[in-house]
């Protein structure tokens, strides 16, 4: 089992790290839409922390010479189910076709009061 911790992936905000490699499986912690340059979550909708999400997923997977096609399972957390729509549009948008098998829950909160949480899977090789 190997421990991650991704360049340009925000810094984790508790005990564990960006992902972790074991046998053909990396398995992505959760990612919010924090901004890795600054920390901070700083779109107020959920259009674009969906959008940001995607792209720190993306720096986690890129961190271990994978892409977005290489991913074989998500779990979307939503604050309010209400923005299932608008998440699913931008969600759809940034994994440019590829259609892996998810699960979307609503969820009570989320760190940083965000909007989504997209946790994902991805196979190696």
């Amino acid at each position: 089992m190997q421990k991650i911790n991704a360049e340009g992936a925000p810094k984790a905000l508790g005990p564990y790290v960006s992902a972790i490699k074991t046998g053909n499986l990396l398995f992505c912690s959760g990612q919010t839409g924090i901004n890795p340059d600054t920390n901070l979550v700083e779109a107020n909708n959920v259009e674009g922390q969906t959008r940001q999400v995607m792209l720190n997923l993306k720096a986690v997977l890129a961190s271990q010479g994978l892409s977005m096609h290489d991913i074989v399972k998500c779990n979307v957390y939503l604050s309010d189910m209400a923005n299932f729509e608008k998440m699913n549009l931008v969600y759809g948008e940034m994994l440019e076709g590829h259609t892996p098998a998810r699960t979307t829950v609503a969820v009570a909160g989320l760190p940083l009061n965000a909007l989504v949480e997209i946790e994902c899977v991805a196979e190696i090789g």
